[in-house]
């Protein structure tokens, strides 16, 4: 809780659960990565947040931009940014929006199939092209599914492809997990990375970049580590597998980012228990997984919430939404520590909560409005 998020808070009226984010947060975050890693650029990867003032505040900056949809390249442009500090990093993609983000001046982009660097040579030719490949994400809180990536064993014959297509077979991209607390999981990604470039150049085809990927983590109820630990590490593992042939690298921030310049506020709508011998009481918020905390999957995500009776005595309780969905509980397998003096109408502070909040907000699922942002 920042001193300018409280005084916002105190100001402002009520209507409903808000997310609230501090620009002077993100400004610090930004400036711990840029100094953290020297020579390294930011691609922010807007998905984690698009707040137009986020954008622009870290655009003025220098920051550049992993994008997913031609919305978001639309909106790094209208923050001030240019084509050339923008990269198209989803691995699935129409064929028009290539062409689209070709014609706004884009020409890196990410692929993990044959196909897709077909699409891309037919709709964006000469553009650079890197090949995410899959990794295990061990040290994660949110390991990434197989859902992007292909085996690196793969990554050489997509390369070859661009290559032989016109375009520039740019180099490798991989993420290591979202929320990895462990900074050497970069080693084991490194390893794979040096060994493609190496058979790259045994087939005649010099890569020049490593994208390095998020998966930097924001602080929710357990210690991480600072982002100068990462850096370290991770030129440490660039040394070790690349030698004195380091490559260009690019890394790209969200959580890490944002998270923790953001803070919700929401209202206990009920609390109540489902038979008069259960022991746990069942807390019920004006926010749950559709207005935002999605996260809260599989308990992936556990968020500190503030309370107007902390230090109180606690007892566990199962954190819910108010929707109509049985799926809109948070918190059910390990129940939740909160005051036994809490009532129905007391205010809760849900902390790091500025990334991956507003965008999965649903539109109007019940009835419910998407979620307030304010930007400050």
């Amino acid at each position: 809780m920042t001193d300018r998020i409280r005084k916002f808070l105190r100001r402002r009226r009520d209507e409903g659960p808000c997310l609230v984010v501090d620009l002077e947060v993100v400004r610090e975050n930004y400036l711990a990565f840029a100094k953290a890693l020297p020579d390294t650029r930011v691609f922010y990867a807007v998905k984690a947040n698009p707040a137009p003032e986020v954008l622009k505040l870290i655009a003025d900056m220098g920051s550049c931009f992993d994008t997913a949809s031609i919305g978001e390249i639309e909106l790094v442009l209208a923050a001030g940014a240019t084509a050339d500090r923008i990269s198209f990093g989803n691995t699935i993609k129409k064929e028009k929006d290539i062409a689209r983000a070709y014609e706004i001046g884009v020409r890196l982009f990410a692929a993990d199939s044959e196909a897709e660097v077909e699409k891309i040579a037919r709709a964006a030719p000469g553009s650079k092209v890197f090949c995410r490949i899959l990794c295990d994400g061990s040290g994660a809180e949110w390991p990434l599914s197989r859902k992007f990536g292909c085996v690196p064993e793969m990554a050489p014959r997509v390369l070859e492809l661009a290559h032989r297509l016109g375009l520039v077979a740019h180099g490798i991209s991989f993420h290591v997990g979202s929320q990895q607390n462990d900074p050497k999981a970069w080693d084991r990604a490194l390893a794979t990375a040096g060994a493609i470039f190496r058979d790259m150049s045994e087939r005649g085809i010099n890569l020049s970049m490593v994208n390095l990927g998020g998966g930097f983590p924001a602080k929710y109820l357990k210690e991480v580590p600072k982002v100068q630990v990462y850096g370290r590490a991770i030129f440490k593992a660039l040394r070790k597998h690349f030698g004195n042939r380091i490559p260009e690298t690019i890394i790209e921030p969200g959580r890490g980012l944002v998270g923790d310049a953001g803070m919700i506020e929401a209202e206990v709508v009920l609390i109540s228990k489902k038979s008069d011998d259960d022991n746990v009481r069942w807390v019920y918020l004006d926010i749950g997984k559709f207005g935002g905390l999605a996260e809260t999957m599989e308990e992936a995500i556990r968020y500190p919430i503030r309370t107007p009776k902390d230090g109180d005595e606690t007892a566990p309780c199962i954190i819910a939404g108010p929707t109509c969905d049985s799926a809109d509980v948070l918190y059910e397998k390990t129940p939740y520590p909160l005051p036994v003096s809490l009532e129905i109408g007391d205010k809760v502070l849900i902390e790091a909560c500025g990334a991956y909040t507003t965008t999965y907000s649903s539109v109007a699922f019940n009835g419910f409005p998407p979620l307030k942002s304010y930007v400050i």
